[in-house]
């Protein structure tokens, strides 16, 4: 849990289930939220287990850097207490934000499961056969076919030697897929990572307040242009995306556009949830679904009035509210922050109407 400005602090005076005497600063009414939160269910804070250095607590810094406080948390259950083995803050991770890295490690004794190796499905980098690629591809699997020609053997070794010149021929061309980032990140914007990386050690490395002030706002710097860098990369991957399906429909190919389709709408889960009846048993028929709801809403907007009205008190203060209507200077101010072009497509809408 983080960014919730809850502050635990080492006193651990009436939460000893909850939290150790590891924290850092003082409780304050946000952490003593959090720690009744955790006690009513059965929650421990890591963060206040394990003894390290107020820099490895901290998660979060203000900009000037004159600040730490730890206010990221990593709770787990209490019947799991003994399996965490250390919490800890990473200030070397790049993440682009004022808040540092918590880390936890874990050791976890689980029932083994035995099953049957499967072999790893090898995928490769398809994606390079254009150009000169797709000649190199064809002249190298032609000549691992050229010794197979003559090959007097059953069908099962035939097609065995077939597999292993095409796995042999992708591996030589193309490469195994990588699978470190998205394929459609630039280049660009790698490099990008690598200079706010580089930013952020130079953070971690400073030694007065000035040098970690113009580290950080380096580092700001930085971490702008990796998210502009990423934003044009997505957009020009969507648009590249858009173009391919309107293609696709125009040509008719029916499998590129559905393909397309998929990867452009992305994994979405199904958010539907199953109706049941008074008596909790799921209903499928649509017409016995929509008889439910009726029934749910008339019993909800149909309830009796209650039997003691809640008493609800007049305002102490009357606010100061203008009802009169609005002066012109009050409309030519509100018109001058209208969008100029929506503001010209009304007036021709009105003037049509």
């Amino acid at each position: 849990m983080g960014d919730a400005n809850a502050k635990v602090g080492p006193d651990s005076i009436s939460y000893e289930e909850v939290m150790g005497k590891q924290g850092l600063g003082v409780m304050n009414d946000n952490g003593e939220r959090f720690a009744d939160f955790c006690s009513l269910n059965d929650l421990v804070i890591g963060g206040t287990i394990f003894p390290h250095k107020d820099i490895h607590k901290a998660a979060w810094v203000s900009p000037d850097g004159g600040t730490e406080k730890q206010i990221d948390h990593i709770c787990i259950s209490r019947k799991f207490r003994r399996s965490l083995q250390d919490v800890r803050v990473f200030r070397g991770a790049d993440i682009g934000s004022d808040h540092h890295l918590v880390i936890a490690t874990f050791q976890l004794k689980l029932k083994r499961y035995s099953r049957n190796p499967t072999t790893k499905r090898l995928k490769f980098q398809v994606n390079l056969l254009q150009g000169n690629k797709i000649t190199d591809f064809g002249i190298t699997l032609k000549n691992r076919f050229q010794p197979l020609e003559h090959l007097d053997e059953d069908m099962e070794t035939y097609w065995s030697q077939v597999k292993d010149s095409f796995i042999s021929t992708c591996k030589e061309v193309l490469g195994e897929k990588d699978y470190k980032h998205k394929d459609w990140i630039s280049q660009e914007s790698l490099n990008r990572l690598s200079e706010r990386r580089e930013k952020k050690a130079a953070v971690n490395n400073s030694r007065t307040r000035n040098e970690k002030e113009a580290a950080q706002r380096e580092y700001s710097d930085a971490a702008k242009e990796v998210k502009r860098s990423i934003k044009n990369d997505k957009e020009a991957f969507t648009n590249e995306l858009a173009e391919r399906a309107e293609k696709a429909a125009q040509g008719g190919h029916m499998r590129t556009l559905y393909e397309t389709t998929k990867v452009l709408a992305g994994n979405r889960k199904n958010t539907e949830m199953p109706v049941k009846d008074a008596e909790g048993n799921t209903i499928f028929s649509q017409e016995l679904q929509m008889t439910r709801w009726v029934e749910h809403f008339e019993s909800l907007l149909n309830r009796p009035p209650p039997i003691e009205p809640p008493e609800i008190l007049p305002a102490r203060n009357d606010l100061d509210i203008n009802c009169e209507p609005p002066t012109l200077e009050e409309i030519e101010n509100a018109v001058s922050l209208l969008n100029p072009k929506k503001l010209q497509d009304r007036i021709i809408f009105l003037q049509k109407h």
